[in-house]
Order: structure tokens, then C-alpha cells, then sequence
């Protein structure tokens, strides 16, 4: 079974031969899963990763998300495509880990990109670095609910009827919800306006 597309793949070539890959997966060939977990990861691990601020966390969750999509094959009607239907699994597992943790980041974890050597120096190196501090503390004091929705409009692009499906809310409340997280950010960062 070659089940692997090439680089000139499109979108819609991408998504039957997901659909066909659940199908098989659903009717218990774990190869066919192999071969989605292994398209997938990278994607769902990257969104993971921006909604837990960890690598141990998101690919945890990533896991959990790929065990919880295993057993739930049977179940996926293929309305959505399956890289959708997965990355609604990751966004309500991350969503219930976030709930359910401690609003107490470790800091330590955020790394900051590393600036040329021409503007580094000790100075703009502690700036850079209580800056990048102040954005952590300040996207860990949003709700997880509103961590989430952020994440997924601002960082990920997504729509807000997408992000409404995700969450499983109303796309007005997504809005609302991106809405307050972008002002207690913003408020949070004035100083480094």
C-alpha cells in the first residue's frame, strides 16, 4: 500500500486518501493508522505545543489525542476531513489538560528566539528575556478557554466558525472569548509598547 503522497499532492487528493486510510483504520488495519498518526503528528504536535507551552505536555496530549481518535474511528463519518476531525481531538484534549492544571507555568520552559550576534549584548538580552517572561505570565492568566480560542485564531489562523466547532461553542462566543484574551494581553504588555 502506497498511502504516502508526494510534494505536488493536493488538498483534495490529501484528504480522500485520509478518508480511505480511516476507513481501513476503522475496520482495524493498524497500518492505515500508522500511516495517518505519521502524516499528522507534526501538525497536531505543533498545536499542541502552542496551546501547553511544553513539549512533554503537548506530546502527551498528542498521544492521548491519537489513542482517543484509534478508538474512536469507528464513529468518524467523514462530514469533516480527518485532519480537521483530528485537530478538533487535540484541541479539546489540550483544552481539558489546561482545565485541569495549575495556572502555574514553569517560565523557564518558553525559550526565546536567539538574536544575531550584532544586537546582542547583556542589556538587550535581559530585555528580551523579561519580555518574552512578562508574555508567558500574561498568556498563563487567560482563561484555558480563552488561551485556546487565541491560540487557535491568532497563532493558528483559524476561522472562528472553525475554532466554534473545535471548542464546541458559538462562534460568537469565540469572538468574545478572542476578544478578552487580546485585551488582557495587550494590557498585560503596555509596558513594552
Amino acid at each position: 500500500m502506497n498511502a504516502r503522497w508526494g510534494p505536488d499532492e493536493d488538498e483534495e487528493t490529501a484528504e480522500a486518501g485520509d478518508r480511505l486510510l480511516a476507513v481501513r483504520a476503522a475496520e482495524g488495519d493498524e497500518e492505515a493508522f500508522k500511516v495517518l498518526v505519521q502524516r499528522h503528528s507534526p501538525a497536531m504536535l505543533q498545536l499542541a505545543e502552542r496551546f501547553m507551552g511544553s513539549r512533554t505536555e503537548a506530546e502527551d496530549a498528542v498521544q492521548d489525542a491519537f489513542i482517543s481518535a484509534w478508538r474512536s474511528l469507528p464513529e468518524y463519518r467523514g462530514e469533516a476531513g480527518f485532519g480537521t476531525w483530528l485537530h478538533r481531538i487535540v484541541t479539546n484534549r489540550c483544552l481539558n489538560l489546561l482545565r485541569a492544571r495549575r495556572p502555574a507555568a514553569d517560565l523557564d520552559t518558553v525559550t526565546e528566539p536567539a538574536a544575531p550576534e550584532h544586537q546582542s549584548s547583556p542589556a538587550r538580552a535581559a530585555e528580551s528575556s523579561a519580555a518574552v517572561r512578562d508574555l508567558a505570565q500574561a498568556l498563563d492568566a487567560l482563561s484555558a478557554e480563552q488561551r485556546v480560542c487565541w491560540v487557535l485564531r491568532e497563532i493558528e489562523g483559524q476561522p472562528y466558525e472553525t475554532i466554534a466547532q473545535a471548542v464546541r461553542i458559538r462562534p460568537e462566543a469565540v469572538r468574545a472569548r478572542v476578544f478578552r484574551a487580546r485585551r488582557m494581553l495587550t494590557e498585560a504588555m503596555a509596558a513594552w509598547r
